[in-house]
């Protein structure tokens, strides 16, 4: 059974969220601020998190890096008031792997949880390419040896495009690919994400194909 954990101090709204999950039958878990999140999240693990942005103690955005970066397999939807364009690519940026405004439909986030789920779960699988070894199972990669810490995003740009190692993928196509073409993902957030990449595995395994995207170098010398 899949876990979800609901972060939201407004009880009407969790009692929404939960009713129409538990009706998928997943696991639900509740706390309404960001420190009974924390403290949830040092002792249990989740499949999916639901977030609210602006709580009692805080805003969340603020302390979403620190969460990702504790929770790589975990999926996080952040779901808020905050409406705006900055706001949207501020969360994604920040670690979040989907965006829900509010008001919302609840089969709307039902439908985004099923699909982040899916994609979180897929089958256990082993690329290598020299000493850079892509492990999807559970989100690892290992560069001569060394574990490289990747985000939950960066992981599955790399995977994209080293399972895809012919292919150029454009930049909307990495978007649709892994944020489900969500209109909030600009060009700039797969460039970022590329950079990141690179700076942690260094930069030749992937290249800039100029004027169509990148492409995965599965023959790189040092």
């Amino acid at each position: 059974m899949s876990s979800i954990l609901i972060v939201e101090d407004d009880p009407d709204i969790k009692d929404i969220l939960k009713t129409y999950l538990e009706i998928e039958r997943y696991e639900i878990f509740e706390v309404d601020s960001i420190n009974e999140m924390t403290k949830f999240l040092n002792s249990n693990k989740v499949d999916i998190i639901l977030l609210d942005i602006m709580l009692p103690d805080g805003d969340s955005v603020d302390i979403l890096p620190y969460i990702r970066s504790k929770n790589k397999n975990t999926g996080i939807i952040i779901i808020s008031a905050k409406n705006t364009d900055r706001d949207k690519i501020f969360g994604i940026e920040s670690g979040a792997d989907d965006y829900i405004t509010k008001p919302f439909n609840p089969r709307e986030v039902v439908a985004r949880v099923r699909a982040l789920l899916k994609r979180l779960k897929n089958e256990d699988e082993k690329l290598q390419f020299e000493d850079l070894e892509i492990y999807s199972n559970n989100y690892t990669v290992k560069y001569k040896g060394k574990i490289i810490d990747l985000t939950a995003k960066e992981f599955e740009i790399l995977y994209l495009l080293a399972k895809n190692n012919n292919k150029i993928f454009s930049r909307n196509e990495i978007i649709e690919s892994i944020w489900y073409d969500n209109e909030y993902i600009t060009d700039r957030v797969v460039d970022v994400h590329i950079s990141m990449i690179r700076s942690k595995i260094g930069k030749n395994w992937i290249k800039t194909i100029r004027n169509m995207g990148y492409k995965f170098n599965k023959k790189v010398t040092d």
